[in-house]
């Protein structure tokens, strides 16, 4: 759930009058920041902790003892004197080893460069002032100067958490590790930039009343979604998944597509090729993907499948036969690319389908089949499914799922790096293949959006790739290990 800034501390002053404590919060605040910094940093460097008087900087401080114990360099940038600070902040400070105060952030060469956030928590109003705002510029500074990679405790300082509004000083973090549970202002359309990629610390003992229904795609959710497999199934078990995708010029997005659908589990993976198409496709893609040969796209609808996926690279040319299988096809299909324009001239035809439907456009695609009109992403999203009985995943920084008669879920993972050619493709075999595994269209959405991000994230920091280096195919090739994580609830 999501919650306000007044709903979260209504939540701890219950927590608090049931017997748990400031200070029990607060040791599994900064203990689970320290995981998960660990998680996206396996090899050690130097943090720069950015330390607030409240208790937003005492659980950055509670972070620092256990990054210590893993063999980080630390070093405290005070926003106040000793004296200033809440009393349990005070406390973890004096007694806080191994970590060097600073007036000033040395230089850090050939070393991994952490800044911590612990300026301003939810309990902070108004425009940050003075030093804290003098603070919040310098770690901006030394994020784009220096390559600083800026962790938020909570929420990026000057962020409100309630309306996700900035004025004046704000942080501008990569990675927000919310606690207790998200912000309402953390998933609006004006943060998104500030906030970066989305983590969650659950506290024990909170409880929370009228909180709004929509939710984050966390690991601790979605893992049930994504049993273990029967030591007895077969690859029939895993689905048979039909794709029509790429055309001349872009052959490309079927090999992605294809790819994609294999390495996500898919059991029985067919590329369907039209005559001027076949031999280059069989060519070009991996030999786990079998391409059969169909005089006309629809003839698909009397292959034995379950679950289609339409539309990447494949043309303006098919559009009619796009929009008849999309309507007539009894079994779930993910629409994307050209199957989304070719649906964009006919958009009451998701009205009418026969069968399931998960369509997966981007912004521009989005406002073709519907502008947006001056509404928010969400509200688009919404209104879009109560008009249409389809899943929609609409795709951006921060993805939102909807589906009429569900909360909507905002997908937490992914980094800058995946704003390139074929991840669109990439997304559409990984949730073809779930729902052949027997997915809803809205489950498969979600962990689809998830296990993507979270693969690009894997390149990135435990592999070689950087965000301009980052490509589809290396998503692909880290998706066993994003399943992998998403198992142990990784972060």
């Amino acid at each position: 759930m999501i919650v306000s800034a007044a709903q979260m501390k209504a939540a701890e002053e219950t927590a608090f009058a049931s017997g748990a404590t400031p200070s029990g919060l607060m040791e599994i605040a900064g203990k689970g920041i320290a995981k998960c910094i660990g998680e996206f940093f396996p090899n050690p460097g130097t943090v720069v902790l950015f330390c607030g008087k409240g208790h937003n900087g005492g659980d950055g401080l509670v972070a620092a003892r256990y990054l210590i114990e893993h063999g980080w360099r630390v070093l405290i940038r005070l926003a106040s004197s000793r004296q200033e600070m809440a009393k349990l902040t005070q406390q973890n400070l004096d007694a806080l080893e191994g970590a060097t105060l600073v007036d000033s952030v040395p230089t850090i060469a050939s070393q991994q460069l952490l800044l911590l956030d612990g300026l301003l928590g939810i309990g902070s109003t108004g425009t940050p002032r003075g030093v804290v705002a003098d603070l919040i510029h310098e770690m901006n500074q030394l994020r784009t100067r220096e390559g600083g990679f800026t962790v938020a405790i909570d929420l990026p300082s000057g962020l409100d958490g309630t309306t996700g509004v900035h004025e004046g000083a704000c942080v501008q973090a990569d990675l927000t590790v919310t606690i207790g549970a998200v912000k309402t202002g953390l998933v609006t359309d004006t943060a998104t930039a500030m906030v970066g990629r989305l983590a969650l610390v659950p506290l024990p003992g909170l409880s929370f009343s009228l909180a709004d229904p929509s939710s984050i795609s966390i690991p601790r959710m979605l893992r049930a979604l994504l049993p273990t497999r029967d030591f007895d199934s077969y690859k029939g078990t895993y689905g048979r998944i039909g794709i029509l995708a790429g055309s001349s010029g872009f052959f490309g997005a079927a090999k992605l597509c294809s790819s994609a659908a294999v390495h996500a589990g898919g059991g029985l993976v067919t590329l369907y090729a039209t005559p001027e198409s076949h031999d280059l496709l069989s060519g070009t893609c991996i030999p786990e993907v079998m391409v059969q040969r169909v005089e006309s796209y629809q003839d698909v609808l009397q292959e034995k499948n379950d679950v289609l996926a339409l539309g990447p690279g494949l043309g303006r040319e098919h559009d009619a036969d796009l929009r008849k299988i999309i309507t007539q096809a009894t079994i779930p299909c993910v629409i994307d690319a050209d199957a989304l324009n070719a649906t964009s001239a006919e958009v009451s035809l998701l009205a009418n389908c026969e069968g399931h439907r998960l369509i997966t456009p981007h912004r521009g695609e989005m406002e073709r089949l519907n502008p947006q009109a001056g509404r928010n992403r969400l509200t688009w999203a919404k209104e879009f499914v109560e008009k249409y009985p389809v899943t929609l995943l609409l795709k951006g920084s921060r993805t939102i799922i909807t589906q009429r008669d569900f909360p909507p879920a905002y997908n937490s993972t992914g980094n800058p790096g995946m704003g390139t050619g074929g991840m669109g493709d990439v997304l559409t075999g990984v949730c073809s293949a779930l729902i052949g595994g027997g997915h809803s269209t809205r489950h498969a959405a979600m962990l689809g959006a998830w296990l993507c991000g979270r693969a690009a994230e894997i390149a990135i920091f435990n592999g070689n790739d950087s965000q301009e280096s980052l490509t589809a195919s290396s998503v692909i090739a880290h998706l066993g290990e994003a399943f992998q994580s998403l198992r142990r609830g990784d972060y």
